[in-house]
């Protein structure tokens, strides 16, 4: 029989622009295997397309930020040319804590942290860790993350089962984005606080066990969000978009582009020692998330995507608060290129540049070549104005040509992460994933394009059995991942 459970909820009607639309939230949870499938499911895909998505419960304490929204996991497994579907929140503290309250106790990040009722966790130390940013799958694992620096929470990779709080994760938490690396099973992370050292890093091996944790000295509290990896080396940054000092010593976290500092690069050998740290220095930006890296002679080279206004002004005809939010939301108004550094580790010198003109961010490559060289990349376009995905775009990085696909009119997507297809001998030889809300016909469904040809549009879409909120992060894991 179907599962189908439902959480306590106080969220009433609203009008809030991330709590309507394609950001409704759902407060469902569904086990569905027999799914309406609109064309073929292919036989060659084999794994799980897993998703993260912020969905609030509760009314909120003040303004509502979609960062604050609790974690919801959506997953869809393959097999055999077969589909299954699961979602559940994620159980954190902060989310049974909640649950039992029967309302919410922690304000978010548009708020004043004296509003929250109780201590938080993470970077800001007064938000509710609600592990709603990224998912990986590591050791078998579903991990989930959280932007500000969480604990970190674990789930069945096959039930989505709840298996609670990491357990090597260390007291400053772990950011939004730790990285598995699949040619070796470690996962590689690094976490930031107001307190010196500023920042560390770290690696878990394949057994889930913590294997190295060294501080990265910083100047002062900084907000890194990402970190990328090559064959030899961690690449950590120090970025010129930070907690203004002076509002923080009255307890506002209020962030400011400094554009006369410049974006520095921390380069480490991925078991290295602090002393063992390279740092260059590159024009000032804001990067929200990197793609690939790979060594190159005696270069390191770092794909991203360069924001060029990452303080933008307030989208007009919202209130004032909710204006800014709404602008630090918006693609458009930050304008993220795709970009590329590329770092001397014998001269120290720094070449960078753009690889494409238009506004492009979350993106996916293939992570069996991940830390090498790799030829293809996938990013996402965006709807102006809205934190909302509206296609997909593919590039070729050796000949520079893209192609492109549309979601169509009112629907919206998910990150898409590149699923390789079972024995595929090229790079671009599998399949991008992602869910989409169709708001027209007022339902969500998976989609699975061919990354060979991404402009055909789907070779299939599978129905789910309830339509489900806009979200962030997604990742892929084959079957041989997964412990099963």
């Amino acid at each position: 029989m179907p599962l189908v459970n439902r959480v306590r909820s106080t969220l009433g009607d609203t009008d809030h622009p991330y709590m309507t639309g394609a950001w409704t939230p759902t407060f469902e949870e569904h086990d569905a295997d027999d799914l309406v499938v609109i064309g073929e499911i292919p036989g060659d895909l084999d794994g799980v397309y897993v998703r993260n998505t912020e969905n609030p419960v509760h009314a909120p304490i003040g303004l509502y930020h979609p960062f604050d929204g609790d974690g919801m996991i959506h997953a869809m497994s393959f097999q055999d040319g077969k589909a299954s579907y699961r979602n559940r929140f994620v159980r954190t503290k902060g989310f049974a804590a909640e649950q039992a309250a029967g309302g919410a106790l922690w304000a978010g990040l548009a708020e004043h942290p004296s509003k929250s009722t109780r201590p938080g966790w993470g970077a800001q130390g007064s938000l509710k860790d609600s592990s709603s940013t990224d998912v990986v799958v590591h050791a078998g694992q579903i991990l989930s993350t959280f932007y500000q620096c969480g604990e970190g929470y674990r789930l069945d990779a096959n039930t989505l089962a709840d298996l609670g709080v990491e357990s090597w994760v260390p007291a400053d938490g772990i950011s939004a984005h730790p990285k598995v690396d699949e040619a070796t099973g470690e996962l590689l992370f690094f976490n930031y606080s107001k307190q010196a050292p500023y920042m560390h890093y770290g690696v878990v091996g394949p057994d889930n066990r913590l294997k190295h944790y060294v501080p990265i000295p910083l100047p002062g509290p900084r907000l890194p969000h990402d970190m990328a990896f090559t064959k030899n080396y961690s690449i950590l940054n120090e970025l010129p978009l930070f907690w203004d000092p002076e509002l923080l010593l009255k307890g506002y976290h209020a962030a400011r582009f400094h554009r006369d500092i410049p974006t520095r690069f921390a380069i480490i050998p991925r078991y290295g020692q602090p002393q063992d740290i390279r740092w260059f220095e590159a024009k000032p930006c804001y990067c929200l998330h990197w793609m690939n890296a790979y060594e190159a002679g005696d270069e390191v080279v770092l794909d991203g995507y360069f924001q060029e206004d990452p303080e933008p002004p307030a989208l007009e005809g919202w209130p004032r608060k909710l204006g800014q939010m709404m602008a630090y939301l918006d693609e458009h108004s930050m304008k993220p290129k795709l970009y590329r550094w590329r770092f001397n580790l014998k001269t120290g010198a720094v070449r960078e540049g753009a690889l494409d003109d238009r506004v492009l961010e979350f993106g996916s490559f293939n992570q069996k070549i991940a830390g090498t060289k790799g030829r293809y990349l996938y990013s996402t376009t965006a709807k102006p104005g809205w934190f909302l995905f509206t296609g997909i775009v593919k590039h070729d990085l050796d000949t520079g040509r893209s192609w492109s696909l549309e979601f169509g009119p009112d629907r919206y997507g998910s990150e898409a992460p590149f699923a390789p297809r079972v024995g595929a001998t090229d790079e671009d030889d599998g399949y991008l994933i992602s869910f989409v809300t169709d708001l027209a016909a007022d339902r969500s469904e998976c989609v699975v394009v061919d990354a060979k040809d991404i402009a055909a549009g789907p070779v299939c879409r599978i129905l789910l059995p309830h339509r489900i909120s806009s979200g962030t992060h997604a990742c892929w894991a084959g079957r041989d991942q997964l412990g099963l």
